[in-house]
């Protein structure tokens, strides 16, 4: 029987269409990127510059921004592995060599109330997307340096948080409560649908990165609970500033 298309071998062929061949010629980016999934806080920042690309949802801008005298990119990168994987990709081939990802993710836990800073130090890669970058396996692991950043960053500012296993999945209807109880069994203290894509993006374009997560809505009870994670919107600005310097500090 022949494998599963997401288990076939062939990572070391290079794609058909690079990312080279589609973003804008003659544009670089600063070293620095904030991938931000608040796309208020996005909007809101003061752009010393902005980049657009080519996108089947229009042009989708990158903004430039300055924070102590350096510049870094800021783009929404969307919803979902594929599309943020798809923007990250186009970063790093404009020149960005450091990444930070920060958004809000589902909590599995009861401990981790609305808010609560979650540093990704690993990932169950329950989506498609990291299969065509790195072998098949169950788990992938954040980058240390990444890590390193964002601790450090969190602990200057005297932020409490937590490092956690992430649960990255495609099918955010179908997170049942089997799956769920397996997921906390294994470490996962948090539901997201990015963070195992863009650890593999990132290894296998060989560039630092890392993950901050906030929890957001509650998987942990009997019910569903929204817990009103998108209006809170001074958490939301308040944790891309700390991705945003962390991205320098890995940068």
């Amino acid at each position: 029987m022949d494998p599963l298309p997401l288990c076939e071998d062939d990572l070391a062929d290079p794609g058909v269409l690079e990312p080279h061949r589609v973003v804008p010629r003659r544009v670089q980016l600063p070293e620095a990127a904030v991938l931000c999934f608040f796309p208020e806080v996005v909007a809101a920042v003061p752009a010393v510059r902005t980049v657009r690309l080519s996108s089947e949802l229009g042009p989708w801008p990158v903004h430039e921004i300055e924070r102590d005298g350096r510049r870094l990119a800021v783009i929404q990168p969307g919803v979902g592995a594929p599309l943020s994987a798809i923007f990250l990709e186009e970063l790093i081939a404009l020149g960005v060599r450091a990444a930070v990802a920060v958004g809000g993710a589902g909590s599995l836990v009861p401990e981790l109330t609305v808010g609560h800073a979650v540093v990704v130090d690993s990932a169950l890669r329950d989506e498609g997307t990291s299969f065509h970058y790195l072998p098949a396996g169950r788990v992938v692991e954040a980058d240390p340096a990444g890590i390193a950043a964002l601790t450090g960053t969190l602990d200057a500012a005297d932020v409490p948080y937590v490092t956690a296993r992430a649960w990255t999945t495609d099918g955010v209807f179908r997170e049942t409560r089997g799956r769920v109880a397996r997921r906390v069994a294994e470490g996962c203290a948090v539901v997201d649908m990015e963070a195992s894509a863009l650890i593999a993006v990132a290894r296998y374009r060989g560039i630092r990165l890392a993950h901050l997560l906030f929890a957001g809505d509650s998987l942990a009870g009997e019910e569903w609970e929204h817990r009103g994670w998108t209006t809170a919107a001074e958490i939301r600005a308040a944790l891309f500033e700390l991705a945003a310097a962390a991205a320098l500090r890995l940068a």
